[in-house]
């Protein structure tokens, strides 16, 4: 029997996972397109000197690189399936947070970056440092995490909601 892992599931709301849909199947529809223009930009002359091909190369794979990304993306998907509001940080979760040394306070979704066109407010990887040193804690509990400058960065959970989009 297999289990699913919870750190591999990543939330969505509706919105944003038919957004996601929409763009998985535009952009598997303009495969035969694009190699069309690859095509077409081969038969322009030398490849060792033709940008056109080059650009239409690379552009291709980006493009299947962001296929990839969508299809593992909408495979682990709970869509609609907010977590439980049980006071507890973690993915799909509105943090309030007050950084040591600061007099104000920050308030971010945890959840996927696919989220972000979705919401107003900014939206941090549960994978991100700031995100995996909140994962599990509960309002009052102060974390520590590695900031990308080596240096450690002390952080005061203030309050947990669930994302209500």
């Amino acid at each position: 029997m297999l289990t699913e892992n919870a750190a591999n599931v990543t939330w969505l709301t509706q919105e944003a996972y038919d957004r996601l849909k929409q763009e998985h199947e535009t952009l598997v529809k303009n495969r035969p397109a694009m190699a069309a223009e690859i095509n077409d930009r081969r038969e322009e002359g030398d490849l060792r000197e033709n940008g056109g091909y080059h650009a239409a190369k690379d552009e291709q794979g980006k493009q299947e690189a962001r296929i990839r990304h969508l299809e593992d993306l909408l495979r682990t998907a709970k869509v609609g399936e907010a977590p439980t509001d049980d006071g507890v940080a973690g993915q799909g979760m509105v943090v309030t947070v007050l950084y040591e040394g600061e007099d104000e306070t920050e308030t971010f979704l945890i959840g996927s970056r696919e989220e972000s066109d979705t919401t107003d407010i900014p939206v941090y990887s549960p994978a991100s440092p700031i995100g995996k040193a909140l994962t599990g804690a509960r309002p009052g509990a102060s974390r520590e995490y590695e900031l990308p400058n080596g240096t450690r960065m002390k952080v005061k959970l203030e309050n947990v909601q669930r994302f209500t989009g």
